[in-house]
């Protein structure tokens, strides 16, 4: 069930066998956990029929994943299967559900859920997929492949590859290092940190950019929105080439120094112009929505 209350909780004290919670009439909840020792870089594929993913980075050369199966009751949980295996440095846990949801009147239907919370060490690569649900990762290095299908993604302390893709959600990208690839095609886009690539778009949702100081491009960015607008802002040492190309009722403004700045009036609204050395090109580009470059 999606929705269950507190109340009736009996705790679970093993670790390693699966434990049976009922929760008054409202549903079953399951958990399960899997431990697994790796030695140097771990590959973690996690994959749920529909439930969030949540993975946090650890001093500890194990990888630790507690699966939360829900259901109406325990012939439904039955019908949840986890498979999970290792082999060297890879390992997968894919939650599988064979039943169907069932229509409960007024609009309301029952649907099974497994939820993943995860420790790993904190340089893994990831591989993350879930049909419904919120991906959740937190002090992690490596590449990253964050995807859901409807849902929010957030990201915190990461550095590497990252792609986070979702088909219905935000995108959260706090204090990340590397390259950054960000796509929904409903939900805001925020990414904030020293990255070296980023590459957002949204078909529907504003884009939020905030570099920190110490930042150098090493490749082009683009951040691209059909419909809302683009902020970015930028620190004093930033260097790069700035196109910004804003909707046809719209206007891109700076408060940066820009050097051979082209445009940016209301006669002209897109705007070009030249950070610190230039470099590499930052496009900006909106269907329907105004554009804004200020300092950090």
């Amino acid at each position: 069930m999606r929705t269950i209350t507190a109340s009736g909780l009996l705790l679970c004290a093993t670790s390693l066998s699966a434990c049976s919670i009922n929760v008054d009439t409202e549903g079953v909840i399951v958990r399960e956990e899997k431990r697994f020792a790796v030695e140097g870089i771990a590959e973690l594929t996690l994959q749920t029929f529909d439930g969030g993913v949540e993975v946090r980075g650890w001093d500890r050369p194990e990888v630790v994943v507690e699966i939360e199966m829900r259901a109406e009751n325990k012939e439904a949980v039955s019908k949840i299967t986890v498979l999970a295996e290792q082999t060297g440095p890879k390992i997968q846990v894919d939650v599988r559900h064979s039943g169907t949801s069932r229509f409960m009147g007024m609009g309301v239907f029952t649907s099974p859920s497994a939820r993943l919370i995860v420790s790993a060490p904190r340089k893994v690569n990831l591989d993350i997929r879930t049909s419904d649900g919120s991906v959740v990762v937190e002090r992690v290095d490596g590449k990253l492949q964050l995807r859901t299908a409807d849902g929010n993604i957030r990201a915190t302390e990461t550095a590497g590859d990252m792609l986070a893709e979702s088909g219905e959600g935000s995108l959260t990208l706090e204090d990340v290092e590397g390259q950054v690839e960000a796509r929904t095609t409903d939900g805001r886009i925020r990414v904030s940190g020293v990255p070296g690539v980023v590459r957002a778009r949204s078909s529907d949702g504003s884009i939020v950019l905030r570099i920190r100081r110490g930042a150098v491009m090493t490749e082009d960015w683009m951040l691209a929105t059909n419909d809302g607008s683009i902020s970015a802002e930028l620190p004093d040492d930033f260097s790069g080439l700035i196109e910004a190309e804003p909707g046809s009722d719209s206007r891109a403004r700076s408060d940066l120094k820009l050097e051979d700045q082209v445009g940016g009036t209301r006669e002209q609204r897109s705007l070009r112009g030249r950070l610190g050395a230039g470099g590499k090109t930052i496009v900006l580009r909106t269907g329907d929505g105004s554009i804004r470059l200020t300092q950090y």
